[in-house]
């Protein structure tokens, strides 16, 4: 097989002018974080985020990310938001990865509440692959 018959399967679908992939890349940004920016926004104090673990109370128990508080997605309504999310802070949901979509769900509830919010990529998964720090309890 020569080079002029391999096709590629990147290249099969033509990229987006440039324009609309700045505009699709910019647009992700602000409906999602990763854990890197997480874990130095709560090094140094947290600026103005708080994390919420959207998980359930069990599974929150066994480990989660250090300094997230616990909101399952299910109970996501006016009054536990506004307990959760104070007023100018931006919320950052997360759930146990890219497998699970709780972290969409609760950040979804959040957004139709009228909070800033922020969707923590890879969610615990990949928070813990990356070693930051974890927690155990409630």
């Amino acid at each position: 097989m020569t080079s002029s018959t391999i096709v590629s399967k990147v290249r099969r679908v033509a990229p987006a002018p440039a324009a609309d992939a700045v505009a699709h890349f910019s647009a992700r940004l602000t409906v999602e974080t990763d854990c890197h920016d997480v874990d130095h926004d709560l090094r140094r104090g947290g600026h103005g985020i708080v994390v919420l673990d959207v998980r359930s109370r069990d599974l929150f128990a066994e480990s989660h990310v250090a300094g997230a508080i616990n909101l399952p997605y299910a109970e996501i309504d006016g009054k536990t938001a506004a307990a959760a999310v104070p007023d100018g802070a931006v919320a950052v949901t997360y759930c146990a990865g890219p497998h699970c979509n709780a972290a969409t769900q609760g950040a979804l509830r959040l957004a139709q509440l009228g909070y800033p919010v922020k969707e923590m990529i890879g969610g615990l998964d990949y928070w813990r692959r990356s070693g930051y720090p974890m927690a155990t309890g409630t």
